[in-house]
């Protein structure tokens, strides 16, 4: 149950449409439940907006299936991450109305009360085209949780005066996750010229000498443009998740 519906409820109990007993009913449901293979957070959504996040690497189709059943069953709807194929296809065939990704490896279902909005733009920004499965997830995280995002492609260093020629978007948003291999160079380029939070997100793209994401990964923790905050490897959903915390705030 989202903090929205319980402040409708609580409306309704005051303005007499609803008795308290029926509103107890709806808050009288257990915060967690136990299932063999996982312990779900109900109330996630009601302390922070969102329901908790289902991660598929490592659960199979019908674990992943499950919980997600249990998920909409409180008409919070859900997200699902790095989901496999097979997972991908149970969900969309089991849920009505679902949005497959299938770049992110995502699964999105809405939820009876949308999120509140953000109050600007998360811009989501790759230094190259081989990075766009992990700006997908982000930009599929980043919406789902309530915001209003928009991506600029392929605007790396090797060809900067890509990345100028689009500034006014630069320049517009509330925060800027930047997500790029190799040496992950544009971080800092972008960290200079923009004056909100910047969110860079290593990837693993690159060659040898990038070391599966190490390279980028260092670089931009030695940023020597000031603001800018670094997350894991390929966690595009993670920096969506800390984007939309700022663009709420």
């Amino acid at each position: 149950m989202t903090r929205e519906r319980v402040r409708s409820l609580l409306t309704r109990v005051a303005d007499g449409t609803v008795s308290p007993d029926h509103a107890l009913d709806d808050l009288a449901k257990e915060p967690l439940e136990s299932l063999d293979f996982a312990t779900i957070d109900h109330h996630r959504a009601l302390r922070q907006g969102f329901p908790e996040v289902i991660y598929g690497e490592g659960k199979t189709a019908e674990q992943i299936v499950q919980i997600a059943e249990r998920l909409a069953e409180r008409h919070d709807g859900f997200l699902a991450t790095r989901l496999s194929e097979e997972s991908s296809a149970r969900l969309a065939s089991r849920f009505e109305g679902i949005e497959i990704n299938k770049l992110a490896r995502t699964a999105h279902l809405p939820g009876l009360d949308s999120p509140p909005e953000g109050r600007g733009t998360i811009l989501v920004v790759t230094a190259g085209t081989s990075d766009l499965p992990v700006a997908e997830e982000a930009v599929v995280t980043a919406g789902a949780v309530g915001n209003r995002v928009e991506q600029l492609i392929d605007v790396g260093v090797a060809g900067i005066h890509r990345l100028l020629s689009r500034k006014d978007q630069l320049f517009s948003a509330a925060v800027v996750v930047v997500i790029a291999g190799m040496d992950g160079a544009l971080a800092s380029v972008i960290g200079g010229l923009v004056r909100v939070p910047v969110i860079a997100v290593p990837t693993s793209v690159g060659y040898g000498a990038a070391f599966g994401g190490i390279a980028p990964l260092l670089a931009m923790l030695n940023s020597c443009a000031a603001g800018v905050t670094v997350v894991n490897i390929d966690n595009g959903f993670g920096a969506a998740m800390a984007a939309s915390r700022i663009n709420h705030w």
